[in-house]
């Protein structure tokens, strides 16, 4: 797509899923095969927060995954420590730079050589603005194994300025759209008792405008905070609002 076609696609996009697919296709036309996007929202200045509350996005092999995220190699990635604490695109040649210098930490090393052996050598990561500390967003790029850095970055020069374009796009549509992690889907009795909660409603009070006995609303906001995995329904209604899980217009 031209980045104008790009750019109304994304804005007519109404799942994940569609947007994700057009996206990596946009950016297969740049050479980029290889993404993963990430999303957290409950970040301190220790953690990411909970793994299985992050928004992960890829098309990177099982094996590729397992091992980088499953595993917390993620955590000790110099480009995921520049992400947390820069802004903007940056080539992975600062990553071949630190190496040569010698500043990378054991943990770092381990990192480098899973990449290394699984043809990650060469590619771009972008972190996006945010206004709140505890949020965080980047994407990983990477181009087929074979291409080197030098390539790469001869390419971002002439195209750089519209894949970050793309991706800053991508990413605030992203933040926009309803996203369950796996196994924390709510259903939409649960969904609706919590948005009567976030009206200001007593459990008596949704009891009666949902028309069912209380113990029953109890019982869905109870499996709610159990699939939200929060120990009170302020917080399940704060979670599910930031997952766009709130609210939700039924297709």
């Amino acid at each position: 797509m031209k980045l104008t076609e790009y750019l109304h696609f994304v804005a007519d996009c109404r799942s994940l899923e569609e947007l994700w697919v057009g996206h990596m296709t946009q950016m297969t036309q740049y050479g980029l095969e290889r993404l993963i996007y990430g999303y957290t929202r409950y970040k301190t200045e220790t953690s990411f927060g909970d793994p299985e509350d992050f928004v992960i996005l890829s098309n990177h092999s099982s094996e590729y995954l397992n091992g980088f995220l499953h595993t917390g190699l993620y955590f000790h990635a110099p480009m995921t420590h520049w992400a947390l604490e820069n802004e903007g695109a940056c080539s992975w040649r600062q990553v071949h730079k630190m190496m040569a210098n010698q500043e990378l930490s054991a943990e770092s090393q381990k990192v480098i050589e899973f990449n290394v052996s699984m043809g990650m050598t060469a590619g771009y990561t972008i972190s996006f603005h945010s206004n709140s500390n505890r949020f965080k967003g980047a994407i990983s790029l990477a181009p087929n194994p074979g291409t080197t850095q030098d390539q790469l970055d001869e390419m971002w020069a002439e195209h750089g300025e519209d894949i970050v374009l793309c991706n800053n796009i991508a990413h605030l549509k992203i933040l926009s759209l309803p996203y369950s992690p796996p196994n924390r889907g709510l259903t939409k009795r649960q969904r609706e008792a919590l948005q009567w909660v976030g009206d200001g409603k007593t459990t008596q009070d949704i009891a009666i405008l949902m028309e069912l006995k209380t113990a029953t609303v109890e019982k869905h906001l109870r499996l709610a905070r159990e699939a939200l995995s929060v120990e009170t329904t302020a917080q399940a209604v704060l979670k599910a609002a930031l997952q766009n899980q709130m609210f939700v217009m039924e297709a």
